[in-house]
C-alpha cells in the first residue's frame, strides 16, 4: 500500500490551532465524520454536516486529494454554463475541519464525498489524523431505511466499541452482511487499532428514505451530543423546526393519498407497537409480530441503494 500521508495535506493555520488546543488540554478532541454518496436514508448525516458547517465557526485543518479519491465518471461534479462560457465548477472536497460548539468547545469534523477508491489507504490516513491530533473518540452517523412508521419515535442502532455511550438502544438482529462503505471501514480499522469509536444509525421510514427526514437527523444529533458532551442547540433547533414542517407535509400527502398508503402506515404502526409492548414485558416471542430478518433488512437496503443509484444516474 502506498503511503497514506500522501493522500492529504495539512492547512498550517488549522493544524496550529489544533496543536494549541491539545497542548492545553490533554483529554483529546472528538472527531465526527460522515461521507456523502453511500446509504444515508433521509439524508440524516448530510443534514447534520450541512448545519454544523453553516451554523458554527470552523476552519480547515487538512484536505484530502479528491482528484485521486473521487471517480468523476460515477459522480460527475457540476459545471455552470452561462451564455457562452463556463462560470463555475463545483469542486468535490474532502476536508477535516476544526469546529467550535455553542460554548466554544472545539471538535473535529471530517466530511465530503465518499472516496470511490483506495479505501484501505484512506482509512489508514484517517487513523494517522486521529493519532496525530490526539483524538479521544471518533463518531459517525447516518440513516438506514427501516419498516417503521413516521408517527413513532425514530429508533437508533449504535455500533462500534463504545456503544455504552448510547444507552437505551440495542441491535435488531445478531448478524447481517450488507454492502460496505468507507465510513464503516474506518470504524472497523480504528476499532482494530484500539481507538474508541461509536457509530449511530437512525431508523428512517422506508417510504420517505429518499427525501430529507429531519426527525432522523435530530435523533442522531441528540445521540451524538449525549455521547460527546458537545453543545449544539442552534443546530438542534433548525432540525426540530424542519422536522415539524416535514411531519405536516407527510401527513398532508397521506391524507390525500390512496388507501394502500394509509394501510401501509397503519400496518407499520401496529407492528411497531406490538414489538414495543413485547419489549416492555421482556419477551419478543410473546407477540405474533416478528422483527424483520437479516435477509429482509439486507433486501430492503439493496433496494434502497438500487433506487438511489437509478435516481442519481449511477447505473
Amino acid at each position: 500500500m502506498l503511503e497514506p500521508q500522501d493522500l492529504y495535506a495539512w492547512e498550517p493555520s488549522g493544524l496550529a490551532a489544533v496543536d494549541a488546543i491539545t497542548s492545553r488540554d490533554s483529554a483529546g478532541l472528538v472527531l465526527l465524520y460522515h461521507f456523502d454518496g453511500y446509504i444515508d436514508a433521509g439524508e440524516t448525516g448530510a443534514q447534520i454536516v450541512d448545519r454544523l458547517l453553516t451554523g458554527l465557526p470552523h476552519q480547515v485543518v487538512a484536505r484530502f486529494d479528491h482528484d485521486r479519491l473521487v471517480d468523476y465518471r460515477a459522480r460527475r461534479p457540476l459545471l455552470t454554463f452561462e451564455r457562452d462560457h463556463w462560470t463555475a465548477y463545483d469542486t468535490p472536497v474532502i476536508e477535516l475541519h476544526l469546529v467550535r460548539d455553542a460554548t466554544g468547545a472545539p471538535f473535529l469534523l471530517l466530511a465530503g464525498p465518499e472516496p470511490d477508491v483506495e479505501w484501505e489507504r484512506f482509512s489508514a490516513a484517517v487513523r494517522q489524523l486521529v493519532e496525530r491530533l490526539g483524538v479521544r473518540l471518533t463518531v459517525n452517523f447516518h440513516g438506514i431505511p427501516m419498516g417503521v412508521p413516521h408517527t413513532r419515535p425514530v429508533g437508533l442502532t449504535p455500533h462500534g466499541n463504545r456503544i455504552d455511550l448510547s444507552p437505551g438502544h440495542h441491535g435488531l438482529f445478531d448478524e447481517a452482511q450488507v454492502p460496505g462503505s468507507a465510513e464503516a471501514l474506518i470504524e472497523f480499522r480504528l476499532s482494530e487499532a484500539g481507538h474508541d469509536v461509536l457509530g449511530v444509525a437512525a431508523h428512517v421510514p422506508h417510504y420517505v428514505a429518499r427525501s430529507a427526514y429531519p426527525d432522523a437527523a435530530l435523533t442522531a444529533l441528540e445521540a451524538v451530543t449525549a455521547a460527546t458532551g458537545l453543545v449544539l442547540p442552534g443546530v438542534a433547533h433548525t432540525l426540530r423546526t424542519a422536522a415539524l414542517r416535514t411531519q405536516e407535509e407527510i401527513e398532508r400527502q397521506i391524507s390525500e393519498g390512496d388507501e394502500e398508503l394509509v394501510s401501509l402506515v397503519r400496518g407499520l404502526e401496529h407492528q411497531y407497537d406490538a414489538i414495543a409492548g413485547a419489549e416492555t414485558r421482556g419477551s419478543l416471542v410473546a407477540e405474533p409480530t416478528e422483527l424483520p430478518s437479516a435477509e429482509e433488512l439486507g433486501a430492503e437496503l439493496e433496494q434502497f441503494l438500487a433506487e438511489r443509484a437509478e435516481r442519481d444516474g449511477d447505473v
